[in-house]
């Protein structure tokens, strides 16, 4: 029989990096999961014998890998995986499920693809740090949430440290400069009336191909990324604070409460009211 340790993060209400599910599984023979598809980063490493891994590509084709023991692999959002265990030696493995606009940005200086979804560490010390960090975040599961989101920082560490690639770090991209230089000023400046206009012209780039590169780089309009940015402020202040419902909107870059309700409710479905009686 399979066993299963299996456990769901208890908030994601982190940007930069978030944790969404972790678990360790000692397969079956054959056991298999898919074919699916992920709407966040899925890292697993093979703790001990063998399975294959079928992903699709960059173009949709179906790739098949044979993974093993201290090798893993890596499956990206919205892509199409099916893997099973060996009939003779079914694998072990853990797993981290994770996100955050740091994620993409760190994956860029690694190998990994589509085309290269592959664990190979270059360096054994690293591999076995990865290995450590994975297993101290899915055995500790009652840590807190920032106990573990600081292990995941160094699992994320050790992962592009192991797989670094000099080639794809070698260029820097304009269209990179700009969103870091956007994110940074909507960090800074959300509480107040800013607009889509006024931080495309701080990255010196017109409304039109600024939404254009934030899109593409982050999945999200530019006026998506504020609005979500503001309701994970107003979650933590909901949480951590007594200050009203008013004082909140206002914090938060909203000048008329009824808006910054409405707005919170698209996002969580839940008044800011109701979502601080069930959060608090």
């Amino acid at each position: 029989m399979s066993t299963v340790s299996f456990s769901i993060f208890p908030n994601d209400n982190f940007i930069d990096l978030c944790l969404y599910q972790y678990g360790k599984e000692q397969c079956d023979p054959g056991h298999s999961f898919g074919p699916a598809t992920r709407n966040h980063y899925l890292f697993h490493y093979v703790l001990s014998g063998t399975g294959t891994l079928m992903a699709d590509n960059s173009k949709g084709i179906t790739q098949t890998y044979s993974v093993k023991s201290g090798q893993g692999f890596l499956i990206f959002p919205g892509q199409i995986t099916t893997y099973f265990a060996d009939q003779e030696h079914p694998w072990e493995y853990i797993w981290l499920e994770f996100d955050g606009l740091k994620v993409k940005e760190a994956l860029q200086t690694t190998f990994f693809s589509l085309e290269h979804p592959v664990y190979r560490a270059n360096s054994k010390e690293l591999r076995e740090i990865l290995k450590n960090e994975m297993l101290y975040i899915v055995e500790h599961c009652t840590a807190s949430k920032f106990h573990l989101i600081g292990h995941l920082y160094l699992f994320l560490d050790a992962l592009t440290q192991s797989t670094h690639s000099n080639e794809l770090t070698s260029s820097s991209k304009m269209s990179d400069y700009y969103i870091k230089e956007a994110i940074h000023y909507i960090e800074q400046n959300f509480q107040n009336d800013i607009s889509i206009e006024e931080i495309a012209g701080v990255c010196g780039i017109n409304r039109s191909y600024f939404g254009k590169i934030f899109r593409k780089s982050i999945g999200k309009s530019p006026q998506e990324f504020l609005m979500n940015y503001r309701m994970i402020k107003a979650t933590e202040l909901l949480s951590l604070t007594s200050l009203s419902i008013s004082e909140i909107s206002q914090a938060v870059g909203y000048d008329n409460p009824l808006h910054f309700s409405r707005a919170f409710k698209n996002v969580y479905g839940i008044s800011p009211r109701t979502w601080r009686k069930e959060n608090k």
